[in-house]
């Protein structure tokens, strides 16, 4: 009778029932592990594809044979890393594609921003400092591409080594004057900055006073806004429709939108988009010319990952100390001895004082920037709001 019973189990409808479950449950399997490899596959072509685009779109030049002065020895620091000096210029070349914003026909190009970007070796801390490009220096010869030789300078203007010899001259005309050693440069123009702009949706700023210079492109309501494209790039060189017309005070405006732009850059609004992240990698690596320590994607990821664990209040933007000069008021001078003190500080890897960074903008700072949760940041001394007044900017 067990017999029976225990067979009629075994053969009856139950049996059946579990084979045909566990074909189904293979077959799912099968469809789950195929659709893994063609998914995986598509994310490898993927990022294959955007490797290539963004590697090919970098330039690269050497500028080792332009510099006819040896470079300063760089001060080593304790620790298992260095720090990092990169040299950042603002090209105001009309040629190339989208550079000719505003109709002129000039030859060659100039520097029309100068900031020494410098990364401290614990990377906890960043400060970038602009140089006036109106400031009287004197310039040491520098090779040509052509192998002549332009004779130095005194008391020339910032910007003109630029024009005479590209990125080195104005290296080693920096190198020379401050004793600091510049591991990389990086140069942009017109065009790559506006694309820039337009792949993260535009950049918030803060408009104390409506700015209207519709002989150069711009009507800005006062307010805070999102601005981009060629308005952006018009809002960041105009100099006479706002402020003291001063292109010191286009610089303190510039520090200001560079803030916003890193707060924008790295919020999650952007990393966290891939097609947005694509569209901004790819539009700064075809407007961008480096040195060949940056020639592949991969070196220049590398310099930024070194920036990911600094708060966005460690990242400063400032102005050398400078002044105008009795018998030249359209040009300026650096402040002595401050200015040297500042050179000697970054040069040393030493954080600066807060006299030093008194008038800095911080990246925290910038137009959308949550406030700490705690308690609200304080506001800076009436002299800091004075400067971005001046600048045609909102206080803080």
């Amino acid at each position: 009778m067990a017999s029976s019973v225990s067979e009629g189990l075994a053969s009856g409808p139950s049996a059946p029932k579990r084979k045909d479950k566990s074909r189904r449950t293979h077959t799912v399997l099968k469809v789950i592990g195929s659709a893994a490899v063609v998914l995986a596959l598509c994310v490898g072509m993927t990022v294959a594809y955007a490797y290539r685009t963004l590697n090919s779109n970098i330039t690269s030049i050497d500028v080792a044979d332009v510099m006819t002065e040896k470079s300063p020895e760089k001060v080593q620091v304790e620790g298992p890393k260095q720090p990092i000096n990169i040299m950042v210029m603002g090209s105001d070349t009309r040629e190339g594609a989208g550079n000719n914003i505003d109709g002129l026909v000039e030859d060659g190009q100039r520097s029309d921003t100068t900031i020494l970007l410098h990364l401290s070796a614990d990377r906890k801390r960043a400060y970038g400092i602009s140089i006036p490009r109106d400031s009287l220096v004197d310039r040491d010869d520098c090779r040509l591409e052509d192998g002549d030789v332009a004779p130095a300078g005194t008391d020339e203007m910032w910007n003109v080594a630029f024009s005479v010899g590209g990125p080195g001259c104005t290296i080693q005309q920096f190198e020379q004057l401050t004793g600091i050693r510049i591991d990389h440069f990086v140069v942009l123009d017109f065009s790559g900055f506006q694309d820039m702009v337009d792949a993260v949706g535009g950049v918030e700023v803060c408009i104390p006073e409506t700015i209207d210079d519709r002989a150069h492109g711009i009507l800005l309501e006062e307010g805070t806004r999102e601005i981009s494209g060629k308005e952006a790039l018009s809002y960041v060189r105009t100099r006479y429709a706002i402020g003291d017309g001063s292109d010191i005070g286009r610089l303190t405006r510039q520090q200001a939108f560079m803030s916003s732009m890193a707060q924008k850059v790295i919020s999650a609004g952007t990393l966290a988009n891939p097609y947005k992240l694509f569209n901004f990698l790819d539009a700064a690596t075809k407007s961008l010319t480096v040195d060949q320590g940056l020639s592949n994607l991969t070196k220049v990821a590398q310099i930024g990952i070194e920036f990911r664990g600094i708060g966005l209040d460690k990242i400063q933007f400032s102005t050398i100390p400078w002044y105008y000069p009795p018998d030249d008021p359209n040009r300026v001078r650096w402040q002595q001895p401050e200015a040297n003190r500042v050179w000697d500080r970054l040069k040393n890897d030493e954080p600066l004082t807060s006299a030093q960074t008194s008038e800095a903008i911080s990246a925290n700072e910038a137009p959308g920037a949550e406030e700490p949760k705690k308690k609200k940041r304080k506001k800076k001394n009436a002299e800091k709001n004075a400067v971005r007044e001046n600048a045609g900017l909102c206080t803080i």
